[in-house]
């Protein structure tokens, strides 16, 4: 759906020319129903998936669906939405542990626009596209708990308690629990050949409760302070973590206030901004960079 979203927008080395193809593209479907068009294509393309594998329902799980959770909406208004919540902390953890992303913030005296906006401007946009996620999209999907048709999971339930949880989400989403399997992953073979999710989950064949608390080995006190920074403590209240966030207070972790966090999340807002402004920047460069066009040198 994300891709689905960004219809008609391509890469800046399209040989077609990324500026022509969005202008035509937008133009096209501007007379015509888009979420429409959209939606029969999604519909067409999850049916053809559905009636491949033997099913009746599909779990599109992306963590970037925060992202357009407007337009998901506009598609598909009654359709039921699974939130998976978890400790920030952990989150953190599983970044650096899985993907190797940095959570330490370079040290300094004040904390200001200027110098978290050349601190982001420093960062790969991979890391700062993983950081975003936590500064962006947790307030996002903590706004969208309160939508009628969205059922809200914890992580830390869902490993304790994983059969009354799944049952629970099946009863939701309007199946009869009696029918399914118990819980374990010794049937996802596709995993294996996917692309996509934490490669550890390969290793394991039930629910291993241990990855709840394991971020308060993997992360240091610094690395803490930077995501309860960039996250902040009335979010992570507000989110039921108030329990870890007073275990990373006893570590050594201090309540910088509202205003840091903010100065966050407004520096990660304009690295958005920044980062669409340069793909339009891109989709005005010629596709042959022996014809400049005038004024480009």
């Amino acid at each position: 759906m994300l891709a689905l979203e960004a219809f008609g927008r391509v890469d800046h080395r399209h040989p077609a020319g990324t500026s022509l193809i969005e202008t035509a593209t937008s133009e096209f479907l501007g007379r015509i129903d888009r979420a429409a068009v959209s939606r029969a294509f999604a519909d067409a393309a999850y049916g053809a998936y559905l009636s491949s594998a033997g099913k009746r329902i599909i779990v599109d799980k992306t963590p970037r669906y925060w992202m357009v959770l407007d337009y998901l909406e506009s598609l598909y208004p009654e359709a039921p939405h699974i939130l998976l919540m978890r400790n920030p902390y952990a989150i953190a953890a599983s970044l650096k542990s899985t993907w190797g992303i940095p959570l330490q913030a370079e040290s300094s005296r004040s904390v200001s626009v200027s110098s978290l906006a050349d601190l982001m401007l420093r960062l790969p946009d991979s890391i700062a596209s993983s950081l975003a996620d936590l500064v962006l999209g947790l307030p996002k999907l903590a706004a969208h708990r309160d939508r009628r048709q969205t059922m809200v999971v914890q992580y830390e339930r869902l490993a304790a308690c994983p059969e009354e949880e799944i049952q629970r989400l099946i009863a939701g989403l309007g199946c009869d629990p009696k029918y399914t399997a118990a819980t374990s992953t010794a049937q996802a073979d596709y995993l294996h050949s996917s692309s996509f999710g934490d490669r550890k989950i390969l290793q394991r064949t039930t629910v291993d409760a241990r990855s709840v608390d394991a971020w308060q080995v993997q992360l240091g006190i610094e690395e803490m302070q930077t995501i309860t920074d960039l996250i902040g403590v009335e979010l992570m209240i507000q989110l039921g973590y108030g329990e870890e966030l007073r275990h990373a207070q006893q570590a050594g972790v201090v309540d910088k206030g509202r205003e840091v966090t903010e100065l966050y999340r407004q520096i990660f807002r304009m690295w958005w901004d920044l980062r669409v402004s340069r793909e339009r920047v891109w989709s005005n460069i010629p596709a042959n960079p022996g014809k400049l066009t005038p004024g480009i040198r």
